[in-house]
């Protein structure tokens, strides 16, 4: 091969535009019986392994985190010990924006006493936050992050320790179309984004998919609205005009419920069919809806077929969650939390070594590589693997109608009912 010389200040150049894409390796860490590239995590005999949340656990999407925090709880209780260690939680509200990632995952950061984390809920969270929990050596795991970037092969190192056990909304977004072209005949489609990006991503993966299952000019409007609006008859009207048969909005419960009230007091819209996804998939999205949400479709995690490869455990889950709550899940994503819990768990057993006094040596990078190296790992949402991305879920998606306004009805599978596939 021909060796070209470049001249210094090109080579300066290409140095700059690769540097985020150079991970820099300080030299590894010793502490106790443990080395370790990142750091090394002590606990001492007799105190607990710290692992943190940060889910959106306030406000009108509170229900998505305090469901996650449940799962997670519950499978603190049902691990009990990890390698002979209890367990303490402590969290951050990430509030289901980037500001709110940010600030929860820069105090996440700060405490050097956190092994792991689990979160985000919302991907606008996790695409700021992410990256500053891996700078702080704190690898994290979503139950609920489901936008397509952030898992993409073209990620780039910064998110090296991010991982879900959530699906990608490549495949939730293909169910939609498929739902509304093959299931509801769909012939023109809108879509209404908020602009964040689980919704904007989701939104087009389904009207990409349903382009071209029904042809070129079906999808007739691809609007966007902010999440903190709350007249949405502008953006509507302009649906309107486009005579679709459907409007997909895979937004979160507060737009949602704007929406899915005002549709029905605009000319045009009367008969348009309405369909969101798990964004909005919880009891206070019949609250923020009224009588308007019954007829509404949406996509969300099969819960039916969870239980069914669950076996009895998913059972079990729910009859503790009853006990420990007095209520059922408040969303989709308990499941997912309990999963990627008890995948740190496991992680940590595997690499953690203790030494002659009983303390306990964590090194994060090992952590963060042994999370990736999870293969076939028996979860309650499936049989999990992780991508060389940190992609580790087992996704089925199912669609469900509302039959009820009522939020005391919500029992996901009956109310609202699931009817595809």
């Amino acid at each position: 091969m021909k060796h070209v010389k470049l001249p210094i200040a090109l080579m300066v150049a290409l140095l700059l535009v690769a540097a985020p894409y150079f991970v820099a390796r300080a030299p590894a860490a010793t502490v106790g019986p443990v080395t370790d590239r990142i750091g090394v995590v002590k606990i001492n005999k007799g105190q607990p392994i710290t692992i943190a949340y940060w889910l959106v656990i306030a406000g009108p999407d509170a229900s998505l985190g305090v469901d996650s925090r449940r799962g997670i709880e519950i499978a603190i209780d049902d691990k009990k010990t990890v390698a002979g260690f209890s367990v303490k939680l402590i969290g951050e509200d990430s509030g289901c924006n980037a500001e709110g990632g940010v600030t929860a995952a820069t105090k996440l950061a700060a405490n050097k006493a956190i092994v792991a984390a689990i979160g985000s809920n919302c991907s606008s969270e996790a695409l700021p936050g992410a990256p500053i929990l891996w700078k702080a050596g704190l690898v994290t795991v979503s139950p609920s992050n489901t936008a397509v970037s952030l898992t993409a092969p073209n990620r780039g190192p910064d998110y090296g320790g991010y991982l879900r056990t959530a699906h990608s909304d490549s495949v939730q977004g293909k169910v939609a179309a498929e739902f509304a072209f093959k299931v509801l005949k769909t012939k023109k489609l809108a879509t209404i984004h908020d602009g964040s990006p689980y919704a904007e991503q989701l939104a087009n993966v389904a009207a990409d998919v349903f382009s071209r299952l029904a042809g070129a000019g079906s999808v007739v409007a691809r609007e966007a609205i902010s999440p903190t609006d709350t007249d949405m008859r502008p953006v509507l009207t302009k649906i309107a005009a486009a005579k679709p048969d459907l409007i997909f909005y895979p937004v979160f419960i507060a737009a949602g419920g704007f929406i899915t009230r005002q549709a029905k007091e605009v000319a045009g819209l009367e008969k348009v069919k309405l369909m969101s996804a798990d964004g909005t998939f919880s009891p206070d999205f019949y609250k923020a809806g009224g009588d308007a949400v019954v007829g509404v479709y949406h996509t969300s995690p099969d819960l039916a077929a969870l239980a069914a490869r669950a076996g009895g455990t998913y059972k079990a889950f729910l009859t503790k969650h009853q006990k420990k709550y007095g209520e059922k899940p408040l969303s989709a994503f308990h499941a997912h939390a309990y999963d990627a819990a008890m995948m740190i768990f496991t992680a940590i057993e595997k690499v953690g070594k203790k030494d002659a006094q009983g303390n306990l040596y964590i090194g994060r990078n090992a952590l963060r590589d042994a999370l990736f190296a999870t293969k076939n790992f028996k979860g309650m949402t499936g049989n999990l693997t992780c991508s060389e991305f940190g992609d580790c879920a087992d996704p089925v998606i199912a669609v469900y109608i509302s039959n009820s306004s009522d939020p005391a009805k919500w029992n996901p599978g009956v109310e609202p009912k699931k009817i595809y596939p």
